[in-house]
């Protein structure tokens, strides 16, 4: 599809990781049903088949596809599958605007525009059509698996449920009606503050120098995207982070309501020693309570890896897990 925003693509190679020569890449668009127009990385095996099954990957929230959605994308094209990595609405090369916004419908949305996308290509099996969500996004792969029945297969890594930490705060330490009602209340003061100023301000990226009583979790995040390792120009997390009220949204609407629900095939992916385990842990539980096809759902602990670690360790994703499970399940 021909790019229908006249958006600014980068052609030269500006990712975090290395170019593979067993794929063959391109820039791609696509359009959602909000009328903005996505960009994205396709990567498509060199040995051709008439017919690939297909993969859309997104994630982690705040970065960008050249980092770990495109390290994700390339290796399972290598593995056989034709793959995109886009940039979420209003973030990276993406449209939209304003800047910097996140929404649980518009970003569930990219996702279905992903696989709209996918399923018009003319070598797509569109039967054969898989979603990756990565730390934020992997909340929002379960939520898009939970609407669209033309996803067969969904992964989850190192998964965030950016409706309860948003609602909850970290390890859910602001779960009462009083600690929400003071975000409510500093959120919209915020908004009139905007209005005033005629711009969103932002609320930061990871922060940078780290202090040196920094959680081990923000130590973590701070060792991708503000070294060699993660940083992009372009990534939210690596700079200025998203506006203060870009996430505003998920306080009121749990993404997660329906995914017992979920019919399709699910592996959902964590580091035993990531602080955000918990939401893998609980967001499997809850997906198995009354699912009716509870044979197709697995979830996967890595003994010993922290939450970046299944950005980029390639030593340590299981890339081998995730090519057999894609293989099972869009075939």
């Amino acid at each position: 599809m021909a790019n229908i925003e006249g958006l600014e693509l980068t052609n030269e190679w500006d990712k975090t990781f290395p170019k593979s020569e067993k794929v063959n890449h391109s820039k791609i668009t696509f359009r959602n049903r909000y009328g903005i127009t996505l960009a994205a990385d396709m990567y498509v095996p060199k040995n051709s088949v008439s017919k690939f099954a297909a993969i859309a990957v997104c994630g982690p929230f705040g970065a960008v596809k050249e980092q770990s959605a495109g390290l994700y994308a390339q290796t399972m094209a290598e593995r056989g599958f034709l793959t995109i990595a886009f940039d979420p609405s209003f973030t990276g090369e993406s449209g939209g605007t304003p800047r910097y916004m996140a929404s649980p419908d518009i970003n569930t949305e990219d996702f279905q525009a992903a696989v709209d996308f996918l399923s018009l290509q003319e070598n797509v099996d569109p039967k054969r059509i898989g979603i990756i969500g990565i730390c934020g996004w992997g909340g929002l792969a379960l939520n898009t698996a939970a609407i669209d029945t033309r996803v067969k297969a969904t992964i989850a890594s190192t998964m965030y449920d950016m409706s309860r930490v948003n609602a909850n705060g970290y390890f859910d330490d602001d779960d009462s009606e009083a600690a929400r009602y003071e975000k409510r209340q500093a959120l919209n003061a915020q908004r009139i503050a905007d209005c005033k100023n005629g711009s969103y301000e932002l609320g930061g990226g990871v922060v940078d120098p780290l202090p040196e009583d920094a959680p081990f979790f923000v130590k973590d995040y701070h060792a991708y995207y503000k070294t060699e390792r993660g940083y992009h120009s372009r990534s939210l997390n690596s700079n200025g982070g998203w506006n203060k009220i870009g996430c505003m949204s998920f306080l009121n609407q749990p993404i997660l309501r329906y995914s017992n629900e979920v019919r399709s095939a699910v592996l959902i992916i964590h580091g035993e020693k990531a602080h955000s385990c918990y939401f893998s842990k609980d967001a499997f539980a809850n997906m198995m309570n009354g699912n009716p096809c509870p044979e197709n759902k697995e979830l996967l602990i890595i003994p010993g890896a922290v939450h970046t670690d299944l950005y980029d360790r390639t030593n340590i994703i299981p890339f081998d897990k995730m090519e057999q499970f894609f293989s099972d399940y869009l075939k």
